[in-house]
């Protein structure tokens, strides 16, 4: 058997003047080794908690970061999921939401949506929106996984959260501002929305609550005299939580925001079938999808 190696393609080996496809040694293939392959990726970090009092800011969404990323054989690859950020409570005189929680795979790390606020929103993946009034500016997203959220209205709206695919609407004179959209991805096969802000809570009597899509929660409003918790992100989508509201009795949360998740999409011939934290596993065609909602690892 004879192995012939040249500058301008890959070696090949031969026996006699038949070029193989493949030598082993035993039962261990020999020839060729491939040491790395690509992997499709979409990871989202936790949405952020929307705040609570009438006219206050929607959660902001998760950083929403897709690519392909090159893995090398026998390596085993960390995935942490963020949670959602908690929702504010007017109860306790605690009105602002809080910051979801980053999502990691490998060297990718998507940050948390920044919270909803009673003043100004949170910084984040996705910004918060702000609270009514001047001080009510809404929060910056972070350049590439993210879009900021809107700001709060000199009368009684908050601003949407910011999301994935655009930035959160300010709030209005008596209305909340509506969460910023999503984004939409096919990577396991199925056209998913993920990655929208939480609306803003409206005014007593004649408010509206932000509206929210691709994962975030709506915010509430008050109607006669009482008031609304704002709706929860959607989980393991990354949305931001919608904004609270409340007139009497107080004791009604801001919308919690959705937890995060990181996807894998690999070539059937080169999964390893070598997963910890279970995450879900699907086919497409000749794809194999990891669904990751829980922490774990993937050796490639």
């Amino acid at each position: 058997m004879a192995i012939y190696k040249n500058t301008t393609e890959l070696s090949k080996v031969y026996k006699g003047a038949s070029e193989l496809s493949a030598v082993y040694f035993g039962v261990d293939k020999i020839f060729p080794i491939i040491t790395d392959y690509l992997v499709e990726y979409l990871v989202i970090a936790g949405g952020a908690g929307g705040a609570s009092r009438k006219g206050v800011g929607g959660g902001g969404a998760g950083g929403y970061l897709t690519d392909s990323l090159t893995l090398s054989v026998l390596t085993s690859y960390s995935i942490t999921i963020g949670g959602g950020g908690v929702g504010g409570n007017s109860n306790v005189g605690d009105y602002g939401g809080t910051n979801g929680n980053n999502t990691v795979f490998s060297s990718i790390t998507s940050i948390g949506g920044g919270a909803g606020g009673f003043g100004g929103g949170g910084t984040g993946g996705s910004g918060g929106g702000g609270g009514r009034g001047i001080s009510g500016a809404g929060g910056i997203g972070t350049s590439g996984q993210g879009n900021s959220g809107g700001s709060g209205g000199s009368g009684l709206g908050g601003g949407g959260g910011g999301g994935a695919g655009g930035v959160g609407s300010n709030g209005g004179s008596t209305d909340g501002g509506a969460g910023g959209i999503g984004l939409f991805s096919s990577i396991n096969g199925t056209s998913i929305g993920r990655g929208g802000g939480g609306g803003g809570s409206g005014e007593d009597g004649t408010g509206l609550g932000g509206t929210a899509s691709s994962g975030g929660g709506a915010g509430a409003d008050v109607s006669g005299g009482f008031g609304g918790a704002g709706t929860n992100g959607t989980p393991n989508a990354g949305g931001g939580g919608g904004g609270g509201a409340y007139q009497n009795p107080p004791g009604v949360n801001g919308g919690t925001g959705g937890s995060g998740v990181v996807i894998l999409r690999i070539l059937t011939s080169r999964y390893s079938g070598t997963t910890t934290g279970s995450p879900t596993v699907t086919t497409d065609g000749t794809d194999t999808i990891l669904t990751y909602t829980g922490s774990g690892t993937y050796t490639a």
